[in-house]
């Protein structure tokens, strides 16, 4: 296994390694788009930060990553308690950061019938497909807008319900597929369909850095990963330490996270100021927030949190307006001031 570039020695892209910590806190965020140049750390920021992730426990034999401790409704038909005698077997597992390449088939996303087994055995038996494997990990596409629409609508099925259900060739097979979607692609290639646009919680913009001293500093740490990586990655580790114990102790106090009224009050009048559809826009504000907070160790979320994450909630999220030529950026910038500062 390839060794993974250090997320803490990623330099500047704050807002998308924010935006990736914040979903790494709280799955229930909706995942991260990352748009922007080629060569900016995308791909590199979302598989450091897989590494980064503490071993999951799953029950031994289980396809599907299942939680021993998970709920009866989340746990595939095997794991329920009572139908499978080896559920109490336990084992830890790297949280899984699975790639769904462009020109995947829908049987090799989903799963299909296993022809292996049907002409070897004469049985019918569910091979797993890609969203299997992603479960309770990351789902990562790059190139997400050149995504074909078949897949899409596969994906926004399993992203809407956190169930991936395979009715085909005789098979009824119903499994947990919960993940962190993360995609990233380049606008200038073509726009992604509104649909799977809504179902990312954060979106976020990056651009070639353009200062130097920055530059010259990402080359020459690029540069000395490659030429000896396990020095390069003992020499961040007590860095990488700190962000793993960060995250690992937001997500234990992400449930005692106060959300005050007030906030709600701010976040669902910034969501009307926009104009944004739906309350989609104000949950994910709330959640995003109270997972930025859980980062910073806070005991109850602030107007600076909500207003540090609503740029990467919200600014996918807006109507195209013909009168108004200013980016999406611009726009929530506007309403963040006029929301805020009044």
């Amino acid at each position: 296994m390839a060794l993974a570039y250090p997320f803490s020695a990623i330099v500047g892209q704050d807002e998308m390694k924010r935006a990736l910590l914040i979903a790494s806190v709280d799955q229930d965020v909706g995942g991260v788009l990352v748009f922007g140049d080629r060569g900016t750390g995308k791909s590199t920021a979302i598989r450091a930060l897989a590494a980064l992730m503490p071993k999951m426990a799953v029950v031994s034999g289980c396809p599907y990553n299942c939680d021993p401790e998970g709920a009866r409704p989340g746990l595939c038909a095997q794991c329920r308690p009572g139908e499978h005698h080896g559920a109490e077997k336990v084992r830890k597992e790297p949280m899984p950061v699975v790639d769904l390449p462009l020109g995947a088939t829908e049987d090799r996303v989903i799963g299909a019938l296993d022809l292996e087994r049907a002409l070897r055995d004469g049985e019918k038996a569910f091979e797993p497909g890609l969203l299997a494997r992603a479960h309770r990990g990351f789902l990562y596409i790059d190139e997400v807008n050149l995504l074909e629409d078949h897949i899409v609508d596969a994906l926004l099925d399993v992203a809407a319900s956190g169930e991936n259900v395979v009715e085909r060739e005789g098979l009824s097979i119903r499994h947990p597929a919960r993940f962190v979607l993360v995609g990233s692609g380049n606008p200038e290639e073509g726009e992604l369909r509104p649909q799977l646009l809504d179902r990312f919680g954060l979106s976020v913009e990056v651009a070639t850095p353009q200062d130097i001293k920055a530059r010259v500093e990402i080359v020459r740490l690029r540069d000395e990963f490659e030429r000896d990586r396990a020095a390069f990655i003992k020499r961040f580790q007590r860095k990488e330490g700190k962000v793993r114990r960060k995250i690992q102790d937001a997500r234990a106090h992400l449930e005692s996270v106060d959300l005050p009224d007030a906030i709600v009050g701010t976040a669902a009048n910034l969501c009307m100021t926009l104009g944004t559809d739906g309350l989609r826009g104000e949950l994910t504000l709330i959640r995003a927030a109270r997972a930025l907070a859980a980062l910073e160790g806070a005991e109850a979320v602030t107007a600076a949190h909500l207003r540090t994450v609503a740029p990467s909630v919200l600014r996918h999220r807006l109507r195209r307006d013909p009168l108004d030529e200013a980016g999406s950026g611009a726009r929530v910038g506007r309403a963040i001031e006029e929301v805020f500062d009044a």
